[in-house]
């Protein structure tokens, strides 16, 4: 099943999904630090979409609340995002990578766990 392109709301939704794990639409509105909330409705209508593209399913109902639970992982989503990413750079990472490193924001941490992620890759293609 190809993942849903998914809109910065949804993500947070999601994001409050992945977190807390199954939650009525109020408890996902909650997630949300009073400042950034949006109305009831906005992120009622968002859980309906999430619903339709079959990101999120209804997992019970208690009273008349709905309870929505992930279907996609978190790890799904940002492979679908990072992939999305490196397509406007024509599939390559070089240029995120030289921009990460010259910003600082690429860690001795970052590229070691690269560098494990990289070896294991190479592993798994040369086994039978």
């Amino acid at each position: 099943m190809a993942l849903p392109r998914l809109s910065r709301l949804e993500l947070k939704i999601m994001d409050a999904l992945w977190s807390r794990g199954p939650s009525s639409v109020r408890e996902i509105m909650e997630v949300a630090p009073p400042q950034e909330r949006v109305a009831y409705t906005t992120i009622q209508t968002m859980v309906y979409r999430l619903e339709r593209k079959k990101a999120i399913r209804r997992a019970k109902k208690i009273g008349n609340a709905h309870i929505f639970e992930a279907v996609i992982t978190r790890g799904a989503a940002q492979r679908r995002l990072i992939d999305e990413f490196l397509n406007l750079f024509g599939g390559r990472a070089q240029p995120v990578m030289a921009h990460l490193i010259e910003s600082g924001r690429l860690t001795m941490t970052d590229i070691k766990e690269a560098e494990r992620a990289l070896r294991l890759h190479v592993k798994k293609e040369k086994a039978p």
